[in-house]
């Protein structure tokens, strides 16, 4: 029975080490009792080691189990009582029973005898020694980061034997588990016994813990197995889910027995391919193993299905596993065609085409088929989309896979091959049968189909619907996916919250696989250019292989509209070097004609065209060919309408005019884009119809193309004669671009608002909207040497010391019309 709480001091009421330390130091003389309890490694012989140092600092002399006969004369302290026999334990309890007791004994949880039962009862409520979080971790270290301090938490699990080990053997910023670490773990596992050694064999390489399942793979017994997870426990090895630690894992993983981490993987993965079950976290940490260039049955057939499972969720260890594949015995030609998808889905295009050849043109090799999907897929991102569409037209003839005949027709049209593509619609059948994905693919070709020869609407509704019907996680490399061709539309169209929906869901699900993501992606990128967000634009765009040439392409163009956006010539002088290599590397395209107009305009503001001339008549006779389909072909000459913009060219201006008002009846977009030509001609002609300018360039933010509409609303304000209607028209531009409406005069702070006059005020405005000192002086009727005087002043009174400085202070003050 506990004595009165008198007997005792009383601990912090969190039961934690800190207030057992507080206590003793407190008053080392005063009677106490406690246990300490915590698994192997949680500090219990560190705690007793300082309370030993505290009570000998007092005078207080520090017993052990051989000295329990006196007792009374110190401190009685004891570690790891669990290993104590029943004659000390009932000793201790003994002892601890007594008025006036100094006695703190560790401890580990677990099964306990009834002797240790008796005595940790007399003990009381426990301190329990917890992992140690990262607040506690950075004070044992010197300014290690609090990143790399949290990855030491979560390899370690905070036990603090395990923090220390880490902590002595690895540089702070290092996240590779250091050997030195690892190998002090070879005493911890050996204390396991055989039968241990064999259930973390099991756990690190991949097998749950529980004790079932490693009876089976061991040939152990139920019992054995659950001694073997104890003493784990105990050990401080595991976590609550009793899984390994990392570093644990890592330990046993360097230090065990070969023969056996093979044996028991060889078992686990006979179970796992029995079942159906996942074998890639099995087999992948043995990639880089001697094991993997052997020749083994088990483990080949093990490679051969992670490759598979690999295409969804780690692509790049797809073609290393079909490769330890073929080391370990598999058939190397009976391999290349899932080698070749393998390839492809990673990114390595030039060695997927390769492969694929390779299959398609031996006709005894075993999944043709899948060749010549993967081919076609390729070459599609490769820029060669009419070759993609010739491949998948002689696999509608040769080799049939799902959705070739439909992706022979979509590819055909791109390439403006209309007659072709309607005969490849007309004369075949779907492989396989009507699965989701054929499905797709059958919306897919009537959505493209009808986006040349039909309604916007029609092509969007049809595109859209193939989207939902694609698998979420399909790993089949095909030329192209419905999500990004519906958003293609969509863009041309003006139909950008139909885009913005379409590419959200299929990011969000993966939908066509890996090979499909970055162009999803890019065109996810491509929303907020239009809208003039180039810094949400820029942060989308992902890494691009250097041998997907489409989205490279696309990510080019990209480039140069953010760099024409934000004036910045050095980014745009960059981005046509760049696009003058990926635009001879990739064939002309219905499909690339977006990324085709942002370069038109890029290139002619750099006064460059005659590189991009080439292309842009190929793009000419390509829609041509197809009958100027209006959803494709206005934007493009929207496009070329605001090259002859920047280059001053009123021929070629007059000639687009015309040509975008044929198309003002097919969709909002080109509507509001014939108005907003028009508007476009009275602007630069010196007549600015207030009125007309703001609703046109209103029409063009509500069809997608928000920095146009901007842009033209700023550039009627510069040349507007009528001081209210460019006032008007300066916020209308600040409100397409998202910017909060301003007071009509300049925002200055009260101090600048005392130092500015009313005419410098004005001048400030017109300045940083962009006219020259002649073109101010001649709408506010001074001459441009006033207006100089003015601005000299301004800079003097703000403080500038150049007129880069006195920009950058009026930009902030009054904001920056669109250029």
């Amino acid at each position: 029975m506990n004595h009165p709480s008198t007997t005792r001091p009383a601990l912090l009421p969190e039961g934690r080490a800190a207030g057992l330390r507080s206590a003793v130091a407190a008053d080392p003389a005063a009677p106490i009792v406690a246990g300490i309890q915590g698994a192997g490694g949680f500090g219990k012989t560190t705690l007793l080691t300082q309370l030993a140092k505290t009570y000998e600092a007092a005078g207080v002399p520090v017993l052990g189990v051989h000295a329990l006969d006196r007792a009374e004369q110190g401190a009685v302290l004891v570690d790891d009582a669990h290993r104590l026999d029943d004659e000390v334990l009932i000793r201790l309890r003994e002892i601890a029973a007594k008025p006036g007791a100094r006695l703190l004994v560790g401890y580990r949880p677990g099964p306990r005898g009834r002797a240790l039962g008796e005595l940790i009862d007399e003990l009381g409520t426990p301190v329990q020694l917890a992992p140690l979080g990262v607040d506690e971790i950075a004070e044992r270290t010197d300014g290690a980061p609090l990143d790399w301090i949290g990855w030491v938490q979560t390899q370690t699990g905070g036990v603090p034997r395990y923090v220390a080990r880490l902590l002595s053997a690895a540089a702070p910023g290092e996240t590779r588990l250091p050997a030195r670490a690892l190998d002090l773990f070879g005493h911890d596992l050996d204390q396991l016994g055989e039968q241990g050694w064999e259930c973390a064999t099991a756990m690190a390489v991949g097998a749950m813990p529980h004790p079932d399942l490693l009876a089976a793979v061991l040939d152990l017994r139920a019992d054995q197995v659950g001694a073997a997870l104890s003493a784990m426990r105990l050990a401080g090895m595991v976590n609550a889910e009793d899984a390994l630690l990392p570093i644990v894992r890592a330990a046993v993983l360097r230090l065990g027995n070969w023969d056996r981490r093979l044996r028991i993987t060889r078992r686990l993965v006979e179970l796992q391919m029995s079942r159906g079950g996942p074998v890639l976290p099995l087999v992948a940490p043995l990639l880089d193993a001697p094991m993997a260039l052997l020749p083994e049955a088990t483990l080949a057939s093990a490679f051969e299905r992670a490759g598979d499972e690999a295409l969804q969720v780690a692509p790049r260890l797809a073609p290393k596993l079909l490769a330890a594949a073929a080391s370990a015995g598999s058939s190397a030609s009976a391999l290349r065609a899932r080698q070749a998808r393998a390839a492809a889905v990673a990114g390595d295009l030039d060695e997927a085409l390769r492969l694929s050849d390779q299959v398609i043109v031996d006709e005894l090799a075993p999944q043709r088929e899948l060749g010549a999907q993967v081919a076609a897929g390729v070459l599609a991102h490769r820029g060669l989309l009419e070759r993609s569409a010739e491949m998948c037209r002689w696999s509608t003839e040769k080799l049939r896979w799902p959705g070739d005949r439909s992706y022979a027709a979509v590819g055909l049209i791109g390439s403006g091959r209309l007659a072709d593509a309607e005969e490849v619609l007309a004369t075949a059948d779907d492989a396989g049968p009507p699965t989701s994905s054929t499905g797709a693919a059958a919306q897919l070709a009537s959505g493209v189909r009808e986006s040349v020869v039909g309604t916007a609407a029609g092509a969007l509704s049809s595109l859209v619907r193939a989207a939902s019907l694609v698998e979420p996680r399909s790993s089949a490399p095909v030329p192209d996916s419905p999500a990004s061709l519906a958003a293609l539309v969509a863009l041309h169209c003006g139909e950008l919250d139909v885009a913005e929906s379409t590419l959200d869901k299929v990011l969000e699900s993966g939908a066509g696989g890996a090979l499909l993501q970055n162009r999803h992606r890019l065109l996810a990128a491509w929303l907020p250019l239009l809208r003039g967000d180039t810094i949400t634009a820029r942060a989308k765009v992902p890494a691009v292989a250097e041998n997907a040439v489409r989205d490279r392409l696309t990510a080019v163009a990209i480039a140069a509209g953010i760099a024409s956006r934000d004036n910045d010539m050095t980014m745009l002088a960059n981005a046509r070097t760049l696009a003058r290599q990926v635009v001879a590397e990739h064939t002309v395209d219905l499909f690339s004609l977006l990324p085709l107009g942002e370069l038109v305009v890029a290139a002619a503001r750099l006064r460059d065209q005659e590189w991009i001339e080439p292309y842009l008549a190929e793009a000419e006779a390509l829609l041509e060919r197809l009958g100027n389909p209006p959803l494709w072909t206005a934007m493009l000459r929207w496009k070329r309408l605001q090259a002859a913009i920047v280059l001053e060219d009123p021929r070629e201006m007059h000639l687009l005019a015309g040509g975008l008002a044929e198309f003002a009846e097919h969709n909002q977009l080109a509507s509001a884009m014939a108005e907003a030509a028009e508007v476009w001609l009275q602007v630069l002609s010196g007549e600015v119809d207030h009125e007309r300018t703001e609703n046109a360039s209103r029409a063009l933010h509500v069809a997608g193309l928000a920095w146009d509409g901007a842009r033209l609303a700023g550039q009627a304000a510069l040349r507007t004669t009528d001081r209210r209607a460019m006032l008007a028209l300066l916020e209308c531009a600040r409100s397409l671009q998202g910017k909060p409406q301003r007071p009509r005069a300049v925002q200055t702070s009260g101090t600048d608002a005392e130092l500015l006059s009313a005419r410098e005020k004005e001048v400030a405005e017109l300045v940083v909207a962009g006219l020259t000192y002649k073109q101010v002086g001649k709408r506010l009727f001074i001459s441009a040497k006033t207006v100089e005087h003015h601005i000299s002043r301004i800079k003097q009174r703000l403080g500038c010391a150049n007129r880069e400085e006195l920009l950058t202070r009026l930009r902030e003050l009054v904001g920056t019309p669109p250029g």
